[in-house]
């Protein structure tokens, strides 16, 4: 039955140019190219998940900021207007899907799911805590040693070496991961990080509370990014909001090993909203 599934719902990669750099979109379903195919052939429903203004229009693209104007300038030029949209975000998108709700109130959002989300004290959690000072402090240190021991590395040893840890991680890998040993991926995520520490401090409380029958927060019970404690804090601010607690023990990266499971419990989530378009 999985498998049927599966070959009726086409998986395929491309990449566009979206604020001046290169972005690589996963699609799933046969549409193509939302923009400019036929009303009647359209979906009624985009899931969007977290992941046209020129480059000299956003500054600092790699940055905190700058990733959040890509991603609503990815929205306003590849969506079509009309199309209502469901925004799925995990960790720090959940921060940028928030940052969608409040920059770009006119996108037509019907829901939005907030997967162990990191939008408050990053750098006060525990494992935020570690992560600070590598990121803010040390990655100079990693720039030059990295850059030189994997920039000469030939493709077919980078693929080799990703396949090695896909299977030593029981994974299997649809598309390519290469970019994880690409020197510029690995600083420019390092460069992010850091800002995640040092800005995502305080909750958006005006944006929740503007949106919060719209939006669906999931926490984690041993997640060292979003305590326990701080889904408390959140269902005392919003005792009236959809903020759920894990009971299943899914880790923070549910995505290497606890993805299916997470991804049936958004769909059974998403079929009350379904049935009403």
């Amino acid at each position: 039955m999985d498998s049927e599934i599966k070959e009726e719902i086409p998986v395929h990669e491309e990449f566009i140019l979206c604020c001046g750099i290169e972005t690589q979109v996963l699609k799933c379903g046969p549409w193509t190219d939302l923009t400019s195919d036929q009303i009647a052939n359209r979906p009624k429903l985009l899931i969007f998940i977290i992941p046209d203004p020129n480059a000299q229009e956003i500054k600092d693209i790699y940055g905190l900021r700058g990733q959040v104007e890509h991603k609503l300038a990815f929205l306003r030029t590849h969506v079509p207007k009309e199309m209502k949209l469901v925004v799925i975000g995990h960790s720090i998108g959940c921060y940028f899907s928030l940052q969608v709700l409040k920059h770009a109130p006119e996108l037509p959002v019907i829901r939005s799911f907030l997967l162990f989300p990191t939008i408050e004290r990053m750098s006060e959690s525990p494992r935020g805590k570690l992560a600070t000072p590598l990121l803010c402090w040390f990655r100079y240190a990693f720039y030059v040693p990295g850059y030189l021991l994997l920039k000469p590395w030939p493709e077919k040893i980078k693929s080799l070496v990703i396949r090695m840890l896909l299977r030593r991680m029981n994974l299997q890998s649809e598309f390519s991961f290469l970019n994880m040993l690409e020197p510029f991926c690995l600083i420019n995520a390092a460069y992010l990080g850091s800002q995640e520490m040092m800005e995502v401090v305080k909750r958006d409380n005006e944006t929740i509370k503007e949106h919060l029958s719209k939006l669906t927060f999931y926490y984690g019970t041993i997640d060292g990014w979003c305590p326990k404690e701080y889904y408390e804090d959140m269902k005392k601010d919003f005792p009236e909001g959809d903020i759920r607690l894990c009971e299943k023990k899914i880790p923070h990266d549910f995505i290497l090993y606890f993805y299916q499971e997470m991804a049936d419990m958004v769909a059974d989530w998403l079929k009350d909203d379904l049935s009403k378009i």
